[in-house]
């Protein structure tokens, strides 16, 4: 067919309004099924110790991708090179997870300031390992989102082999079987007053020896020191006066920890809970991680005796409990 006034066929717009017309209900069902996901944006710094060390990008990428795979509800993505220059990445997101050293991401006063919008339209947040460390001028802000933060000359970072014996009923620890794990453990965390809201996760007695190193901004002080014996909370959970919901794990300076079954869990099911994702009664699922799935995205030289057959031998040997 032709049409005398445009000078144009057309076969090719009745095709597409018949198209149209067809795929409707299709079309609708694909729509609603994406919106009704739950966003989860990563955040992670740059990699800074080694190639195994403080591997941001490779633990939020190995999280990210099981959470696609196995909680359909969710659509979790990496935001990649540092503070975004676009900060509508946020936008509708349901929860995100930062992972830096200390403030070497959010940076300056105004990026704190964007960040600290989010937390008041109910948006879940978390915060790992050193990046719990942003400093005093900025630990405010942790302690408004998720409840605590490291302290310097309060809080230590020592390493240590933690030993979980027994968890709280929590929707984080669902699934999730007493375990320990060697780490970088921070522990004598800087906590809300009275610990309201907060709800301890992983707790551990960190070892004598941890407590008699000579006292520094980040090594021990005379309250550490005071408590010799006494357990230490290094996870927990935080609900808001708003509703929201904030988690804190110190944990997390090897990338090898994530290969440990129930602290892995654990961390999904945490980012499920502070998403409001209905976490599963045995958890959220998932399965070992395979030598090529734990080596992939790390960064820095890889050192020349470490082979494929000594990862594997990692990853059994976190999984002894």
């Amino acid at each position: 067919m032709f049409n005398r006034l445009t000078g144009r066929s057309m076969l090719l717009p009745m095709f597409l309004l018949l198209c149209h017309l067809v795929a409707p209900p299709l079309s609708a069902s694909a729509a609603d099924s994406s919106s009704n996901r739950k966003r989860i944006v990563f955040l992670p710094g740059r990699q800074s110790h080694g190639w195994s060390g403080h591997a941001y990008n490779a633990d939020c990428k190995l999280l990210a991708g099981i959470l696609n795979q196995n909680v359909p509800v969710v659509e979790a993505v990496v935001i990649e090179g540092g503070w975004p220059r676009d900060i509508g990445v946020f936008e509708n997101a349901a929860a995100i997870v930062i992972a830096c050293d200390g403030n070497s991401l959010i940076g300056s006063e105004s990026n704190w300031n964007a960040l600290g919008d989010l937390p008041g339209k109910g948006v879940g947040i978390a915060f790992l390992h050193y990046s719990l460390d942003p400093g005093k001028q900025y630990g405010k802000y942790l302690l408004d989102w998720i409840g605590g933060y490291y302290e310097q000359h309060w809080s230590v970072n020592p390493s240590w082999r933690a030993e979980f014996k027994s968890l709280p009923k929590h929707a984080i620890t669902r699934g999730v079987r007493p375990f320990a794990v060697h780490d970088e453990w921070y522990y004598h965390m800087r906590f809300r007053e009275k610990m309201q809201g907060v709800t301890p996760i992983l707790t551990a007695v960190p070892p004598d020896s941890t407590r008699r190193r000579p006292d520094g901004p980040h090594s021990n002080n005379p309250t550490v020191r005071a408590r010799l014996g006494m357990p230490e909370h290094v996870a927990w959970a935080y609900e808001r006066p708003d509703g929201g919901r904030g988690f804190g794990c110190t944990g997390g300076h090897t990338h090898w920890v994530y290969a440990q079954n129930d602290f892995r869990k654990l961390m999904l099911n945490a980012i499920c809970w502070i998403a409001r994702v209905e976490v599963p009664a045995a958890g959220v699922p998932t399965v070992t991680p395979t030598v090529e799935e734990m080596e992939a995205n790390l960064q820095g030289d890889r050192p020349r005796d470490w082979t494929a057959d000594r990862t594997k031998q990692m990853i059994a040997r976190l999984n002894q409990n």
